[in-house]
Order: C-alpha cells, then structure tokens, then sequence
C-alpha cells in the first residue's frame, strides 16, 4: 500500500514539474487579432421591428380570399435575411422577401388568406430570420360567415 501511495505521489510530482512552462507565450498574436475581428462581428446583429404584429380582416364571407402587408424595418446593424416563413395552417400563405434588408431599410411580409374556416378564426405566421431572437409571430384574424348568410354586425 505504500508502494503504491509513494508512486502515485512521484507521478503527480512529474506531472505538476512538467506543467512549469509560461501558458500566455504559446499565444499567437494573429489568433487574438481574428478571434477579436470575430467577436466584433457577432456583435452586429438585425433587428426586425413591424408596424403592427397582427391584422383584423373583420366579416369575410366564407371562401373569400383576403391579403395584407405586414410592413417591417432592419433597425438592427447587419442585413436582415428572412430564412423561412410559415403559418398555422394551409389555408395562409405568408411570402417574405427574398433578398436580405440593409440596416435602416424596410420590408414588406405580404400574407394571403384563403377565406376557410367559419366563425372566429385566428392563424398566427412565423418568421424565422438572423435576428437576436430568432423568430417573430404575427396573427391575422376574421370572422367568417357561411356563403349568403346575413351580414353579423350591429343594426343600422
């Protein structure tokens, strides 16, 4: 037991001996240049701001298609790129530009609805983009009457 007690303690003492050596001169100097250049970098991040988060189409008649802008402005500091946009259902389609958004320009997420569904329906949209979040949600909504039922609504 002591043999094995002496030759472990030889073998850490080797060990700790060998570590000596200064840690910061196998630091190269273009290293910590490019690492700085990158952390700059990553600091630079779009921000996606929308005028309005959501859209009220109001009464639609059953099976009416209905379209809206959801206008938005790069407030960040990096272009902008809109990487997927999709909705709760089938019946949405969101079309996002293609192309990235320069910092301080605006951009439009153009949203059509097919008009399904009945009574109060909601849909949200995600957008997925290089933001800090990652994401935004967006909900349009309506409510939808059956073809040729009387208007809902107060009474005039």
């Amino acid at each position: 037991m002591k043999r094995a007690v002496l030759s472990l303690s030889l073998l850490a003492m080797m060990a700790f001996m060998s570590c000596k050596e200064n840690a910061s001169s196998k630091v190269k100097t273009d290293n910590v240049a490019v690492a700085a250049e990158r952390d700059e970098s990553a600091k630079q991040v779009p921000v996606m701001e929308f005028e309005k988060s959501e859209h009220d189409f109001g009464t639609i008649e059953q099976g009416t298609p209905q379209e809206t802008i959801f206008a938005f402005t790069n407030t960040g500091n990096a272009p902008l790129v809109i990487t997927n946009a999709t909705s709760s259902c089938g019946c949405t389609v969101p079309n996002p530009p293609k192309e990235p958004i320069a910092p301080g320009e605006k951009g439009e997420l153009v949203v059509k609805f097919n008009g399904s569904g009945q009574n109060q329906v909601t849909k949200t949209i995600t957008v997925v983009a290089n933001t800090a979040k990652g994401s935004e949600l967006l909900r349009i909504k309506a409510f939808v009457q059956p073809k040729g039922a009387a208007p809902v609504g107060p009474v005039k």
